[in-house]
This record gives C-alpha cells, structure tokens and sequence, in this order.
C-alpha cells in the first residue's frame, strides 16, 4: 500500500512539473493560429469561413502598394477628392504634401481611411484599380476565400476574407522588411502628426511584431497578430472576437509550448553528391540552399528523402540546382529544400574531345 501511496505522489509531482498543453478555445467567430515558416496550421476555428475584416484590410492594402512603389519617400501630393472617408483619420487636407512611407505609417499604425483611399488613389490612379491589384494579389498569395472591394475595410457585401486567408496575407507582409517594420513599430513622429500603433500586444506580449487591429459594428472586433521566439514566428487572426487580446495571448503561448520550431538543416549542409562530366573533378557535392525548420509537438516526426540529378555536365557554377530534399508527414510532403552545387568547377578542354580528333591527336603525338 504504501508503494502505491508513493508511486502515485510520484506521479501527481510530475504531472504538476510538467503540465501538459491545454487544449485552447477562443471568444471568436473564426480563428486561426499559424507557423508562419512553413505555413502550417496548429489551431483553427472557422479559419475558411468569409466574414467581413475591418481594418486588418490594410495589411493588403500596405503589401500592394510596398510592392509596386519605386520610391517610399516619394512626395504625395494629396488631392481633395481623395478625402472623406468616413471612420478613422489622420486628417489629411487637400494640397498636404506627405511621403508615401508617411502615409504607410498613417495606414498601419492610425488606421486612417484616409491614408488608405491616398495610398490606392497614388498607386494606381483610382480606387477601383488599386482594388483589381489587391484581388490580384490575393490569387496569387492562394486566398482564394477573400474579395476586396475597398483599401480601408469599411463595410461592404462584396469586401470580406477568412482568417486563413488573411493569415496568408500575414506570411506575405513578414516577408516584406518595409511591410514588416512598419507593423512592428510602436509609435513615430512624421512632420507635426505622431502615430500610435493600436496593437497592444505589442506593448503587453513578449516577442510580438505587430500586424493590425481592426473594428466595425457588423464585422466586430478583428486583429492579426505576430510573435517570434528563439527563431520561430507565429501568426495569429481572429475575426469578431471581443477578447481577442487574451485570445491572441493564449493561441501564441500553446503555440510556442506545443509546436516548437525543429531545425532540419543547416544552410549549405551536404546532402550528397552528383557524377560530373567533363571535369578533372570526378563529383559535386550537394548541398541545402537554406536552413529550414518545422514545428513538431511530442511525437510528432518526419521522413526525408533525397532526390538528385544523376549527372551532370561541366562547367558547373556554384549553386546551380542539382536536386531537393523533402521531408514528409504521412507521407504528404510539409516541406522542400532546393540542393544546389557547393562550389564551381569549370570544363576539362580535353575530355570532351570526339574520339577521331583523339586519334588524330594521338597520330601527331600531342595527346
């Protein structure tokens, strides 16, 4: 009896050590949480499902316009036309000069509708062709539950997305410095305005990187997040959620406790060799051409297999693509590393030689 007596406060100790990860629900409509490396989903709820998004809006609206802007200091002269939209503002007036970064600023940090309806109108001309390149854009980042009918998010029945939609639209903007940086700054003065980034999490959430809050009466309370810790960055949406503040908290913690990030390569780690033809160098080793990781709970494992070029012909340049490696998940392929040359190695003048002209050569005695 008391060995069990023992054996069972053993027990109640470890398990008081070491709790396991809680399962987590959110206050939201749709919800989603995201490893924004590989993209692969580790909680979601309703995350396909179409709402209206509010604000978070201007996370698209800011990718277009970064990407099609040749210079973000540009002067933007703003026009009168372009002022009235209703809700947020950073009060711009008719024939205000601003930089197109300033306006960027005004739109992810202020929520100004008006920065938004400047940014469109000085992108593309008009709001209707700024509208067709963030719908365009969105087939290309494979939203395919997303319709945008406006830059600023104010409601409208053609103008929604899903959380798994605007989660891709997150990975985008991470991937862009300017986009990024902008999301993860806290506040700055621009001329006589100051911006305040609204996004608390900011302010109360270890590791946070920003992204955007959002808010109507019909689409209630949206927010995107983004959290990065020892390497590994989150992304998190909830559509209509009155907590989201808590929510975001709690999906990013069970997201870093349960899915940490697993490294599994180095860049530029060998991964075999292909057969060189033409060379004095007989192989090419090949190697990643970038460190990968993937985020595994307890128990979770992959397999990888390599898959290589047989031969290949001299001159070789460094990194020219000589295979993959692919790690797979129950046999679906999660991920894909290109493998590519190590080094160069240029043509062996004589190897190639037709075999009569080595004849002829070794008749003249110069083979």
């Amino acid at each position: 009896m008391k060995k069990w007596t023992f054996a069972l406060a053993v027990l109640m100790a470890l398990v008081l050590i070491c709790p396991p990860a809680q399962a987590v629900s959110t206050n939201a409509s749709s919800a989603i949480l995201m490893d924004a490396e590989s993209g692969r989903v580790l909680y979601e709820q309703n995350s396909r499902q179409p709402r209206l998004i509010a604000s978070i809006t201007k996370l698209m609206t800011a990718l277009v316009a970064v990407e099609r802007a040749e210079d973000l200091d540009e002067v933007v002269s703003i026009k009168g036309e372009w002022l009235g939209s209703e809700g947020s503002s950073i009060y711009l007036k008719a024939g205000e000069e601003i930089t197109l970064r300033g306006l960027l600023y005004g739109l992810l940090l202020q929520s100004g509708n008006d920065a938004a309806m400047a940014i469109a109108c000085h992108t593309a001309g008009s709001e209707a062709e700024f509208v067709a390149l963030m719908n365009q854009r969105a087939l290309e980042l494979g939203m395919k539950d997303s319709s945008f009918a406006n830059p600023s998010g104010l409601n409208n029945e053609k103008h929604y997305s899903s959380a798994y939609d605007m989660a891709l639209a997150a990975q985008a903007c991470l991937e862009n410095e300017t986009v990024a940086e902008i999301c993860a700054t806290r506040s700055i003065t621009i001329g006589t305005r100051t911006f305040v980034n609204h996004n608390k999490l900011l302010y109360r959430y270890e590791g946070c990187v920003g992204m955007k809050t959002g808010f109507t009466e019909k689409a209630g309370r949206t927010l995107v997040s983004a959290a990065t810790r020892e390497g590994q960055t989150l992304i998190c949406v909830t559509l209509n959620d009155g907590d989201d503040w808590n929510d975001h908290m709690k999906l990013l913690d069970y997201g870093f406790q349960t899915y940490p990030r697993q490294a599994l390569c180095r860049q530029g780690e060998v991964f075999g060799s292909v057969a060189v033809q033409g060379s004095l160098i007989p192989t090419m080793a090949a190697v990643t051409e970038e460190e990968v990781g993937y985020p595994l709970k307890d128990g979770e494992g992959l397999t990888m297999d390599v898959a290589l070029t047989s031969c290949i012909q001299a001159p070789v340049e460094a990194g020219q693509p000589l295979g993959e490696a692919v790690w797979k998940e129950n046999d679906e392929v999660v991920v894909r590393v290109p493998l590519v040359a190590q080094s160069g190695t240029g043509l062996d003048v004589r190897e190639p030689m037709a075999f009569w002209g080595r004849i002829k050569a070794l008749l003249r005695g110069t083979a």
